[in-house]
């Protein structure tokens, strides 16, 4: 599978877009995406010297002050002491030691993060540094040599054979995917890199003071074409030549022939929207992906886990011989190879649960765990698999280290406050409706502010809900506020007589002249129209033509809610009206205006 990558760096974030070219297809594909915002870097591989704030042995970790606005977690499994064996969970307590004998409140630790702060929880925390090149991760305190098992047998053994014998100065090393064809003098040159990178990072250690930052992992483009660059790949294409620069001093200290394949983009058409990744990009955002044949996948995500539902949509089956099983088994054929390409493109982590029509045959069940799993050995994050359950569902779990590019470019609704639904205008009224009835003293007459869009549920169907209330109450209500109020926002703000709040709640009076935006057709009435300054209405006679635009009324009647106006021309004289009236069509309806004509009258 050929590949390529795109960088493109502006003023306030780094993207990286990784394309792929499936074999037998002759055009590139959005595989996965990266996203680091100037302000809000992932803090992964970044090693801090830290002080330890809390020891907690009933869960066998401690919490880590490193500086930043919350404490890093370290599990007892990720602590690393020299010539001391630390228990280890599910193994016993190792010579009767207990995370209390290890660490200690302000003792001086060197850590390194290895899950960036997600949601509610801190930074994951391991005191086994890592120090990662292009070809080999250098541990200075581990063991042996390791090989990357995403390559087949027979280049693990011929790498095992390079490497063997290297001097790793008493520490360890694990050979990375994109070591594939190196020689030993390639991980003897990047050793002397990786070695001085330790040696740096302990000097500025013994030097600084805790909490503080003595290591800061490489930014994101470097990164990643650090991990991923291999002969797979055709060229890395860079937009800034500031980066550029960057990779291309990167590569002739880790792999000098690759650096020609390092391209500076000078084109005027920006690098992503010329490769279709702006497009890509913008749809990670949109609940529902549609799959080739016409089904559909809706993705939904939940503190716990995400929740993906695979649909048929407007997938029917091919031919007059179709059957249902055949088509159901290939709508979840084709979601599961779409499945893992979202869960890549939106760096979905976690647990996760796939919902896939249910189908009658084992054998399509198996074959969609096939194409499932063949799609998987394509994403580099670690994946575990459940086998289909009897109730259709898929159980999967990815590894999550840093935000996804969904949570990086959005933030919860604060109207909703991420939930996805707020009340409705018909929920508030009948909410605020009790109110009124509950708060009402004794004056006769009152003025209430609330959002139009409930206002409409009240004088809306001939104002039948008003009338009912005021029946029942004894009481007159008139209505005020604008859109830009919150939709539960209810407030008496004035009470008296009914002729003292009809003189603060109308603000027309007949004869007055004004400029009103016309915004719709009358309901009723097919030659007007509706105009509306905040939550009051005014029907403009004749005033279909002008919808859209804005025209001078003179106001004729004055309602409590509504007015009707007439249309006046440039030197305030009534605009004559067409002799002919409008017909409106067999189904009736232009678009309908949510209050009636007949309340301006009240």
């Amino acid at each position: 599978m050929k590949k390529q990558v795109l960088v493109s760096v502006d003023r306030g974030e780094t993207r990286v877009a990784l394309l792929e070219k499936p074999k037998g297809k002759r055009t590139y594909r959005v595989a996965e995406l990266y996203l680091e915002r100037r302000g809000n870097r992932s803090i992964v591989g970044n090693i801090y010297k830290g002080k330890v704030d809390n020891v907690l042995p009933g869960l066998e970790a401690a919490f880590v002050d490193i500086g930043l606005d919350k404490n890093g977690f370290l599990h007892v499994d990720e602590i690393v002491l020299p010539g001391v064996e630390t228990p280890r969970r599910g193994r016993g307590t190792g010579d009767g030691k207990k995370i209390t004998d290890l660490l200690k409140p302000g003792q001086e630790v060197l850590v390194q993060v290895v899950k960036d702060p997600l949601k509610t929880k801190g930074a994951r925390l391991s005191m086994e540094l890592t120090i990662a090149g292009r070809y080999m991760v250098y541990a200075p305190t581990g063991e042996g040599v390791g090989v990357s098992r995403r390559l087949d047998d027979k280049e693990r053994e011929r790498l095992r054979k390079e490497a063997k014998g290297l001097d790793l100065r008493d520490g360890g090393a694990i050979i990375r995917t994109a070591a594939a064809g190196a020689k030993r003098e390639d991980f003897e040159r990047e050793l002397q890199y990786l070695f001085k990178l330790n040696d740096v990072l302990h000097k500025r250690a013994d030097e600084l003071p805790a909490p503080s930052m003595a290591f800061q992992e490489a930014d994101l483009s470097v990164r990643v074409v650090r991990d991923i660059f291999s002969d797979d790949f055709e060229k890395a294409i860079v937009d800034d030549p500031g980066q550029h620069h960057r990779l291309v001093s990167f590569f002739h200290r880790t792999g000098p022939e690759l650096v020609e394949r390092l391209e500076l983009y000078e084109g005027d058409q920006p690098l992503f929207e010329k490769y279709g990744v702006d497009e890509v990009l913008a749809g990670t955002m949109s609940r529902r992906v549609d799959l080739p044949s016409g089904g559909y996948l809706m993705i939904d995500y939940a503190e716990a886990l995400t929740v993906i539902d695979v649909n048929s949509g407007s997938f029917v089956g091919r031919g007059k011989q179709a059957r249902l099983e055949d088509t159901i088994t290939k709508t979840n054929i084709e979601a599961a190879t779409e499945v893992v390409n979202q869960l890549r493109l939106r760096d979905i982590g976690g647990i996760i649960v796939i919902d896939f029509i249910d189908m009658a045959r084992a054998r399509n069940s198996r074959e969609v765990m096939k194409t499932l799993r063949a799609a998987l050995d394509e994403d580099r994050t670690k994946t575990f698999t459940a086998e289909i359950s009897k109730l259709g569902l898929v159980e999967m779990t990815r590894q999550n280290v840093t935000e996804g590019v969904r949570e990086i470019m959005t933030r919860a609704c604060p109207t909703c406050d991420g939930e996805g639904v707020i009340k409705s205008e018909e929920t508030i009224a009948i909410e605020i409706e009790r109110r009124l009835r509950d708060e009402v003293g004794d004056d006769p007459a009152y003025l209430v502010r609330m959002n139009p869009r409930v206002t409409a549920q009240f004088t809306g169907n001939s104002a039948s809900a008003l009338r009912a209330l005021e029946a029942e109450t004894g009481k007159v209500f008139y209505f005020e506020g604008s859109e830009g109020l919150p939709l539960d926002h209810c407030t008496i703000t004035a009470s008296g007589t009914q002729d003292e709040i009809a003189e603060q709640a109308v603000p027309f009076r007949p004869g007055d002249e004004l400029l009103v935006h016309i915004v719709e057709p009358h309901m009723y009435n097919v030659d007007d129209a509706v105009a509306k300054i905040d939550s009051y209405l005014i029907s403009v006679t004749g005033g279909f033509r002008y919808v859209g635009e804005k025209r001078l009324v003179r106001i004729d009647e004055v309602g409590r809610t509504a007015a009707v106006a007439t249309l006046l021309d440039a030197d305030g004289e009534p605009e004559p009206l067409d002799s002919e009236p409008r017909r409106r069509g067999r189904r009736g309806g232009r678009r309908r205006s949510r209050a009636k004509a007949e309340s301006a009258s009240e």
